[in-house]
């Protein structure tokens, strides 16, 4: 059995505007508190928001196992499909993508699982743009976990200056 792996947590924003996306990752090993998140939030769907297992095609599941959590409610027939169609695509390649780069050991695929919190803007419209950030996003959020960013140095310099597409310079 591989060695445990300690929990990395990561962020990651790519592109702009609805077609924008914002992804947060946590990876862990099998049997930790992970595997207790992931096996919970795939039992207890709620209205709007149905946690699934990300497949990079029908019948194949993306290693490690990655359960797909849209962070924003399902909003029609267009939104459905760029969560479920466009945005999980996105995810499978960017892991994918982040095992092939070695950000996610390969030797390890079966002794972790994978959270993927993805928002998809219900104003989106372009499947392609969704796509690509979304797997921009997957493999840049992996790769910021692994790397345990951001430094608290870069942290602190913007301390006094939040900002995000909501409010502040990012408004």
């Amino acid at each position: 059995m591989t060695p445990a792996v300690p929990t990395q947590i990561g962020e990651a924003f790519v592109g702009s505007g609805a077609h924008a996306a914002h992804l947060n990752t946590v990876l862990g090993a099998r049997g930790g508190p992970v595997e207790s998140a992931w096996v919970t939030a795939l039992a207890t769907p709620r209205p709007g928001h149905v946690p699934f297992v990300c497949v990079v095609r029908p019948g194949l599941p993306v290693k490690p196992f990655t359960l797909f959590v849209n962070k924003a409610p399902l909003d029609g027939a267009r939104h459905e499909r760029l969560t479920w169609g466009a945005a999980q695509a996105g995810v499978a390649s960017g892991t994918l993508w982040a095992v092939a780069d070695d950000v996610v050991a390969a030797g390890a695929l079966d002794d972790l699982l994978l959270i993927a919190a993805v928002w998809v803007d219900p104003q989106a419209t372009d499947e392609t743009a969704v796509y690509e950030n979304n797997r921009r996003a997957t493999r840049a959020a992996l790769e910021a976990g692994l790397q345990r960013r951001p430094e608290v140095g870069d942290l602190l310099v913007v301390r006094d200056q939040p900002a995000n597409p909501f409010f502040g310079s990012g408004s």
